[in-house]
């Protein structure tokens, strides 16, 4: 891969937009890229936790102005190709069975903070700039509005997208787009004590809990009920649930704590 650094350290991967001249915006290669890094990932393999994070000065600044050149004269069904691309990587993050921690620093702007949403935790150094800067430029956020609007509700969205303005890390963890601020310097200390909280629970659950979250804020109450039964009914009489009840019962660890 050209545009993406992927690193195995023990049960962490640390996957890493590579792209420092242009503040490691999205172009074609790069949505290429990450997809397929996304897709291949699988459950039950050794990995348990993903860290995004991107080299130099920023974690990324939306779109590359050589993209949008491109994107100007393009048809409206050219578009269509092009924006699918860009949500298919949404969905493939979205949908990993293993936590995605978002490592964000100097600037996360248009779908980069897209990106930042669609992280299931995200610890941000505390000078990092955000916003949904689309409509700046005639423009909406469009294919990454489910995450965005999942992660920080209706109401910060109508704001931020509107207006396109620039906002803190501070505001980022007060709208929830952000869980955890600092020096850009403990970040990775920081991060690490999320990978070694994941550690400490069963892979299959937290896979399951992702899944739980994403169907059950889709559902209506009646199904959302019913799928969190089925869930629970079978964690509970899954090896892995066995497990850790027992391991809970006879006071030990369980096998997959390291």
């Amino acid at each position: 891969m050209s545009h993406l650094l992927v690193e195995h350290v023990g049960p962490v991967v640390r996957v890493t937009l590579n792209r420092p001249d242009v503040r490691n915006a999205f172009n074609e290669e790069l949505i290429a890229e990450l997809t397929t890094w996304a897709r291949s990932v699988k459950p039950g393999a050794e990995t348990r936790v993903a860290v995004l994070t991107g080299t130099g000065r920023c974690f990324c600044a939306g779109a590359d102005l050589a993209w949008m050149s491109k994107m100007i004269a393009y048809s409206h069904d050219e578009n269509v190709r092009d924006a699918r691309a860009m949500a298919t990587l949404f969905e493939a993050l979205d949908q990993l069975p293993i936590p995605l921690i978002g490592r964000v620093h100097g600037a996360a702007l248009g779908g980069g903070a897209g990106l930042a949403a669609v992280c299931d935790i995200v610890v941000a150094a505390e000078d990092t700039a955000f916003g949904f800067t689309e409509v700046k430029l005639g423009i909406v956020p469009a294919v990454i509005s489910p995450y965005v609007i999942a992660k920080t509700g209706a109401s910060a969205a109508r704001e931020l997208f509107l207006t396109g303005g620039r906002f803190s890390a501070a505001r980022a963890k007060e709208i929830g787009l952000v869980h955890a601020i600092g020096a850009e310097g403990d970040l990775d200390r920081m991060i690490t004590r999320y990978v070694n909280e994941v550690q400490t629970a069963g892979p299959q659950a937290v896979a399951a809990a992702k899944k739980l979250i994403a169907e059950v804020s889709r559902q209506d109450r009646t199904a959302a009920t019913e799928y969190s039964i089925d869930t629970i009914a079978v964690q509970r009489v899954s090896a892995e649930g066995q497990e850790g009840m027992r391991a809970f019962l006879d006071k030990r660890k369980p096998s997959w704590t390291p």
